[in-house]
């Protein structure tokens, strides 16, 4: 009888807290005991296995910081030779470089989901669709050619 494999997956699991540090997140999912593998790097972390175990772990570990802990598909496991550093002589890995920038935007959106999870869903009421009055028109054509 065939073995079945499940369809593994990887997640780049990135972490922008004061709260969370990588190591604390590996911790957690060591503790968790979901039999996936977990690479520390410098901003987060890549988890692969099983697609349902993946999900879960990274699901767990954005709940210990939900505004901050980001996590995006990662194409190919840790250790992938087309990726290895090792195998390719060195140098940064393809993709690193645009991480990187995406790594230093994650501060202001963190901040942004705070605010906006503070606030509550504001929903503005859109103006009332009315008549231009011919002055109130004037008034702006006026405005654009004295520009």
């Amino acid at each position: 009888m065939t073995e079945i494999k499940k369809e593994e997956i990887t997640k780049v699991i990135v972490i922008s807290s004061d709260k969370v540090l990588p190591s604390d997140a590996a911790m957690k999912i060591y503790e968790s005991e979901f039999p996936v593998t977990v690479k520390e790097t410098c901003f987060g972390l890549i988890v692969t296995g099983p697609k349902e175990d993946v999900l879960s772990v990274a699901e767990k570990i954005r709940e210990l910081d939900k505004n901050h802990i980001f996590i995006k598909d990662r194409g190919f496991p840790a250790g992938d030779e087309r990726r290895c550093r090792a195998s390719r002589g060195g140098g940064p890995r393809p993709g690193f470089h645009f991480l990187r920038e995406e790594v230093e935007m994650l501060p202001a959106i963190g901040a942004a989901l705070d605010d906006l999870e503070a606030k509550g869903c504001v929903k503005e009421k859109p103006e009332e669709k009315r008549r231009l009055k011919v002055s109130e028109l004037e008034k702006v054509i006026e405005a654009e050619l004295s520009r």
